[in-house]
């Protein structure tokens, strides 16, 4: 026997009416995008060491290595901006840490820092040892940074391809127009925070990026159901149902995400922390554009296409 679950967000046969919020919706996100682009071409991204270059040293220490201590040990020897996280699995990871600094003007001064570091080490955690000193340089700094942007943008293109073979044109656009709209705002929130962009933050908008695109499909999976079940109804009061009907689904499956990466965003550390606070600004913004900017956009671009295809007389090729 079914059985309904005992907590829900919102009672069961809500008639929100979303859609008389659309120009409001539509009208933020245009000003929040805007002002992000601004911010991203002044003052920038914080570019992180993986854009920048720098070195990575890798440390091993002979007891479990305090961070507290390391931090307060290099900002005394001048190195305020080094970034500490642990490595290495189980029992080793206690005693493993990676200590990044960023680029140098040149040689001299980056070794002037690497001795710096020796010195704090030796203060803070007697007798560790420096396993090994990587340099990532200028030019691997910018292969990188183009390899991710390329990235995010062949994640865009597959998007657009699987919701256009999966529903009509105009889920697509609308879907992906939202999309773009969520990035540059999550690229905004990073250059107000000042969150480094590195290949764990890239890793993070992809992620938002696949969030929020199975976020959408949820709701449009409703409507396009509903344009099959409900040959008459406006478009405008049947985007209003789907996405009542799958409010739920969609508030559960966000606060359950949200929950789950606060922890990380509070307690992980410069390690961690920065991946968290994107997923979880991701989480609002993905979800709240998947009722107020990716539905609207879907009604003006469907309101007599979606609408005249639905009602298609028998025998006709029916939507995918």
């Amino acid at each position: 026997m079914f059985m309904r679950p005992m907590f829900r967000f919102v009672p069961d046969g809500t008639k929100i009416r979303f859609m008389n919020g659309r120009f409001a919706g539509l009208i933020v996100s245009a000003i929040l995008s805007t002002a992000s682009l601004i911010l991203f071409f002044y003052p920038g991204l914080n570019l992180g060491l993986d854009f920048k270059g720098g070195v990575v040293l890798q440390i091993q220490t002979q007891q479990p290595a305090d961070f507290s201590a390391l931090r307060a040990a290099l900002g005394k020897a001048g190195l305020p901006d080094a970034a500490l996280q642990s490595f290495g699995t189980g029992a080793a990871a206690q005693n493993g840490v990676l200590i990044s600094l960023e680029s140098r003007d040149n040689a001299n001064a980056t070794q002037t820092a690497i001795s710096e570091v020796v010195t704090a080490l030796n203060t803070a955690a007697p007798g560790a040892k420096i396993l090994s000193t990587q340099a990532i340089g200028a030019s691997v700094s910018h292969d990188l940074f183009t390899q991710g942007l390329e990235a995010l943008g062949l994640s865009f293109v597959m998007i657009l391809a699987y919701i256009w073979f999966r529903f009509e044109w105009q889920f697509a656009a609308g879907a992906v127009s939202t999309l773009l709209l969520d990035t540059t705002k999550t690229i905004g929130f990073m250059v107000v925070t000042r969150i480094p962009f590195d290949l764990v933050t890239i890793a993070a908008i992809l992620t938002i990026i696949g969030y929020s695109t199975n976020d959408k499909v949820v709701v449009y999976d409703r409507v396009r159901e509903n344009l099959r079940k409900y040959k008459t109804m406006k478009l405008r009061d049947l985007i209003d149902l789907s996405i009542n009907e799958t409010l739920n689904r969609t508030l559960g499956t966000s606060g359950t995400v949200f929950l789950a990466a606060l922890p990380l965003a509070l307690f992980g550390g410069t390690a961690l922390s920065g991946f968290a606070w994107i997923m979880l600004f991701g989480i609002v913004v993905g979800t709240s554009s998947s009722i107020f900017i990716a539905a609207p956009i879907l009604l003006f671009l469907g309101e007599r296409g979606l609408r005249r295809a639905s009602a298609a007389p028998a025998g006709a090729k029916p939507a995918r």
